[in-house]
């Protein structure tokens, strides 16, 4: 079964608005990493049309301004499968992507079941209805040194049935002082 990853980043005071954190060569290298990892990315609408078809025009020109930059979009328009879950998106825009209207939690299992790489899961919305149904298993949180005092928030609107208890199997902290924490679901 593949490890369904949930990477995000994060401000101390919990805002997950991609517009309010840190975005350096160090992070995106880290980023590249973790996606390099990934056989099938998994988002909602709105993030799938924040990454689509930035990063793989990114690719396809070479264009970013850094190096890191374009090793991430390499890196991305080269994972196999996006799955996008959507009621309102038509089609998607890229070969690679699979828009998906079914029920969430037995289209998770059934890409749990399949063979290959993790399955990297990112957003806000989406994630938090799979944390809720416990179908995370591993939990990837950047949090990043800034107060941002507005914005969207991790899990609001989340009722678990239980305490979610994780482990730290991993920390680092990068030179920009955003610290990258993983954790295990026990």
């Amino acid at each position: 079964m593949r490890n369904l990853v949930y990477g995000i980043n994060i401000t101390l005071d919990g805002c997950c608005d991609h517009t309010k954190g840190i975005a350096d060569d160090e992070l995106h290298e880290f980023w590249t990493d973790v996606v390099r990892g990934a056989g099938t990315l998994v988002y909602g609408r709105k993030t799938y049309e924040l990454m689509v078809p930035f990063w793989p025009e990114m690719a396809k020109g070479n264009s970013g301004p850094t190096k890191a930059l374009n090793d991430f979009a390499h890196a991305f328009a080269a994972v196999d499968n996006i799955v996008v879950f959507s009621r309102t998106l038509d089609k998607a825009e890229s070969e690679n992507t699979r828009v998906v209207r079914g029920n969430l939690k037995d289209e998770i299992l059934k890409l749990k079941q399949e063979e290959g790489k993790s399955i990297l899961l990112g957003g806000v919305d989406l994630p938090s209805q799979v944390i809720e149904l416990g179908l995370v298993d591993e939990y990837l949180f950047v949090v990043q040194p800034i107060i941002a005092g507005d914005g969207r928030r991790l899990m609001e609107g989340v009722n678990l049935p239980e305490k979610l208890q994780l482990k730290l199997v991993e920390s680092r902290t990068f030179k920009s002082g955003c610290v990258a924490l993983r954790y295990l679901k026990q």
